[in-house]
Parts: structure tokens; C-alpha cells; sequence
């Protein structure tokens, strides 16, 4: 563990917050004038950085090499030395992609501060797939550095950190850099059709969205003797609220943020629900839940109920049905799982790719021509929207848009450092307080 001066010498939340602003704006801001943004066209060599190693970042970066003929991946940073290696072995096994790859060990960067450093060595563009925590700062110093942006979802996990990313988003479109979000379901062909149906009144007014996300148990990582409380935490991050904004911000956030783009990217007004912890009680499990539910109403009249359960033995479905006044729409990701009945039957019959490759196909091609994207919008409110469910859920009150907009809730921890760090309690509705 760390010493009592140890940690008086450790950066508290907000002088970490403020140092790495003053170096995403400095020392960053000079890399980004050495490297400027890759040029609108030509075959100009277009590198790419990793900034999270995980299972997620290895798939986005894999991806990203396969989404133009000339680009490279040329810097890696990640928490964990072992993550990294793991990834960068793992991305050098694909085919086709080992002469894409040029990351010697003084590009791969590790600790808290990794995602400087990859910043720093010269990229083009930015990959940021670590724990949802991180992603506001690092989109901050990405577009500081005037890097284009792959940032993989939930975009935060409290309003703060919301705020956070769409003044950065707004700086993005100054600097003329894209932003593409991980929301990839916005990048289905299938439910591009069909949410332009939907908009169009295929169904007539929307009435009813049922948001399900039923699945079982994912990993969990046993603690080992030599870890620290930090060590832990960001070992499991996904059962930290504070890290991942729990499993119904991190992964069902897809279907609301669907949701949302099927009623034109309109946001309820007020949410209630309920929520917890019926098998994962043991501490291995952080303090997030393992059920929500959540009822979100529009101003229309319009209402979504959310769903989301991951607790084994139990039937998995994840799918989005829409009710309106003359028809349903129906949304899964399975083969043929996109139609709507109305006045007769439509299913999808068109082309069909995979929707991770085709969010970076569509990123490159945009750098390429110097038509930059900007997904910061929807994916900042699609995140808030997930995190008024969670207030909902662990309070018992209800929450208005409005309380989400502005709640004050800070779920960073009081410094990073590789040390103690108390666990964080587990809500109890009705208990637990909005903040």
C-alpha cells in the first residue's frame, strides 16, 4: 500500500483534473501544431493511437487499420503493461494487419498518465477505449492536441463529465477534427433504414418504446495479493459505478441511445424506476446493480420502458420494439431482426456490414476528404439519458431531465494513485440521495 506521505504527495481529483487541462492545453497544444490534423486528401500516412488496450480497443483497433490502405498504428497506452502487451500481440496475430503495425516499446506508454504520451508521439488519430471514467479527460486532451477522435461509449458517467465532453465537441468542430462515437447502432445499415422509416411515420406517432437488455453474467477478475485497492478497482472496472457508470450506462446505453435517435434525438422529460442487487451481493461485485428498470416519459405523452437485467440462468433478449398509432417497429441486431408491420410488412433487405468496421470506415473516409463528423450531441445526451435511468434506480425518486442536466454528482475517486481506495457503497433506494 501507499505511505501517508506517499499519498500527501498524490494529485487530489481536482489538481489531477486541473494539471492534465494545463497539459492537454500546453505541452499538447505544441504537439498538435508540430503534427497538425492529416491532410483532407491524398495517401498521406494517417497514424493512430490507442489509448485503452482492452478487449474493446483491440477490436477498434483492428478496425481502424482495416478502415483505410494507409494507415498505421503507431502508439499504445494503457493502466496495465500486461493489457497492452496482451493487445499488441493479439493485433499483430491478425491477418493483413501486421504490416499496419509499428508500436516499438518506446511508443507503448503505461499508467495514468499513458494517454499524454500517446498524444504527444505524433498521431493522427486518437482511439480512447478505456473505462467510460476516463473518456471526458481524454477527449479533452485529444481535442486539445487537434487529434480526430474514435471515443468508444457510454462518453461519462456523471452529468459532469457529460458537460465535459460536449464543450469538447464543441471545440472539435472549431478545430475542424471529427468525433466519432461508439454508439455503433447508429451505424447499422438496417436501423439507418429503418429509423428513417420510423421518422418518416411508418408507424404513425410513436407511442410506446420498449428497451430490452436481458443477458447473463460477464467476467470477473479474483483479486490478487499483490493488488491495492486501485489495483483492484480498475482491474474490475466494470462493477465500479465510479468507472464504468454501471452496466445500465456502460452497455444498454446502445438500445436507449436507439431510442432516442427513432424520436428524432428528443429527450424525456422526467424518469422512474427501480433496481438492485438480487444475485450479485458478494464484494467482488463493486456496488452496482445487476437489474433496472425504468419507466422515461416524453413531453409528448410518449413513453420508454427500459429494462435491463444480467443474471444467469435466465432468458437473454436485447431488442427495441416501437409502438405507434399505425404500426410497431421491431429492432434486433439479429439476421432479419429489422421490420415493421403497419400497413403491410417491411424487412430489411439491403446491405449489411459490420457495424463496428463501418464506424471507422466512415471516420477515415471523412478525414480523408475533410468532411469531418461530429457525433458529440447525441452521444453525450444519449449517456445523460442512461444516467437519469441509473438516479432514477438507485434513488427511488424520480428524476427530470432537468435534475440530470444539472445534478452535481462527482463520482471521481480522491486521487489516482495505485493505492487505498475505499470501496464505494452500494445505493439503497430511497436511502441513497440525489446529488
Amino acid at each position: 500500500m501507499t505511505s501517508s506521505n506517499q499519498k500527501a504527495m498524490s494529485p487530489s481529483r481536482r489538481e489531477f483534473v486541473k494539471a492534465s487541462t494545463l497539459a492537454a492545453s500546453g505541452a499538447l497544444a505544441v504537439a498538435a501544431k508540430l503534427c497538425p490534423a492529416v491532410h483532407a486528401a491524398g495517401n498521406d500516412l494517417i497514424k493512430v493511437g490507442l489509448i485503452g488496450c482492452g478487449g474493446r480497443g483491440t477490436g477498434a483497433a483492428s478496425q481502424a487499420l482495416m478502415a483505410d490502405s494507409h494507415v498505421q498504428l503507431t502508439a499504445m497506452g494503457d493502466a496495465f503493461e500486461d493489457r497492452l502487451q496482451l493487445s499488441l500481440k493479439s493485433l499483430n496475430k491478425i491477418e493483413g494487419l501486421e504490416s499496419k503495425i509499428d508500436v516499438p516499446p518506446e511508443r507503448q506508454f503505461v499508467g495514468f498518465d499513458a494517454y499524454k504520451q500517446v498524444l504527444a508521439s505524433g498521431v493522427d488519430v486518437v482511439l480512447l477505449t478505456t473505462p467510460p471514467h476516463f473518456r471526458p479527460l481524454h477527449l479533452q486532451a485529444a481535442v486539445a492536441a487537434g487529434k480526430h477522435v474514435f471515443a468508444e461509449k457510454p462518453c461519462a458517467v456523471d452529468a459532469a463529465g457529460v458537460h465535459s465532453v460536449l464543450r469538447s465537441c464543441e471545440e472539435a468542430k472549431k478545430k475542424n477534427v471529427s468525433v466519432v462515437s461508439g454508439l455503433c447502432l447508429r451505424y447499422h445499415y438496417p436501423y439507418r433504414e429503418a429509423v428513417h422509416r420510423i421518422q418518416d411515420g411508418a408507424i404513425g406517432d410513436v407511442r410506446t418504446l420498449l428497451a430490452n437488455d436481458y443477458r447473463g453474467p460477464i467476467w470477473v477478475k479474483p483479486r490478487q495479493p499483490e493488488w491495492t485497492d486501485m489495483h483492484w478497482q480498475m482491474q474490475n472496472w466494470y462493477y465500479f459505478t465510479w468507472l464504468s457508470g454501471d452496466f445500465n450506462v456502460e452497455q444498454h446505453v446502445h438500445n436507449l441511445d436507439l431510442c432516442a435517435w427513432a424520436m428524432g434525438d428528443q429527450y424525456p422529460v422526467k424518469a422512474i424506476g427501480m433496481g438492485g442487487r438480487e444475485v450479485r451481493k458478494g464484494p467482488e461485485f463493486g456496488n452496482i446493480f445487476d437489474h433496472h428498470s425504468v419507466v422515461y416519459d416524453y413531453a409528448s405523452g410518449a413513453r420508454l420502458i427500459s429494462n435491463t437485467r444480467q443474471i444467469e440462468g435466465c432468458k437473454s433478449d436485447i431488442s427495441v420494439t416501437i409502438l405507434g398509432s399505425k404500426g410497431t417497429a421491431h429492432l434486433t441486431e439479429r439476421r432479419n431482426g429489422v421490420r415493421i408491420s403497419a400497413q403491410g410488412e417491411w424487412g430489411y433487405s439491403g446491405e449489411e456490414k459490420n457495424l463496428y468496421q463501418v464506424e471507422h470506415d466512415e471516420l477515415f473516409a471523412s478525414i480523408r476528404a475533410g468532411k469531418t463528423i461530429n457525433n458529440g450531441e447525441y452521444m453525450a445526451k444519449s449517456t445523460l439519458l442512461a444516467i437519469m435511468g441509473r438516479m432514477a434506480t438507485y434513488t427511488g425518486q424520480e428524476i427530470t431531465w432537468d435534475m440530470a442536466w444539472n445534478s452535481k454528482e462527482d463520482l471521481t475517486p480522491p486521487q489516482y494513485e495505485w493505492g487505498d481506495l475505499a470501496t464505494p457503497e452500494v445505493a439503497v433506494p430511497g436511502v441513497t440521495r440525489y446529488v
